[in-house]
């Protein structure tokens, strides 16, 4: 996985600790609040696609349930296992784009990266519209 910021530095220093800064472009990644998340999300997709394997060999075979469990329990280990990084890293991406949490400031730099000017620092300004 890497910084959603540059694309190149690394965003994990450990399996699934987040580095406080990118060490290409100094991003500040320690405002992510990722928590049970990530999870959560990889319980739910490899539940059920593990859940409706075990209910399709079950109905069409009916193979012994030690044989079940020998064949179920490493996939769902592995399934789990292999999917926690990147979508724990998918969810740190989307809070660093849409500047939940503390990557406000960093959404407002890229804004006013682009567009030359923040309305944000000009303070909030609405548009009124006249009534006839």
């Amino acid at each position: 996985m890497r910084c959603p910021n540059c694309g190149t530095g690394r965003l994990f220093g450990r399996f699934l600790k987040v580095v406080d800064h990118c060490p290409e472009c100094g991003e500040e990644l320690f405002h992510q609040r990722a928590d049970d998340f990530p999870p959560y999300l990889v319980i739910f997709a490899v539940g059920h696609v593990v859940v409706t394997a075990v209910l399709a060999v079950e109905i069409d075979y009916a193979p012994p349930i030690w044989l079940q469990f020998l064949v179920w329990l490493p996939v769902t280990f592995f399934a789990a296992f292999a999917l926690l990084q990147p979508v724990k890293g998918a969810v740190v991406a989307l809070q660093w784009q849409l500047g939940m949490g503390g990557f406000e400031a960093s959404k407002l730099a890229r804004a006013h990266a682009v567009t030359g000017r923040s309305r944000f620092s000009e303070g909030l300004t609405q548009t009124t519209y006249r009534t006839c």
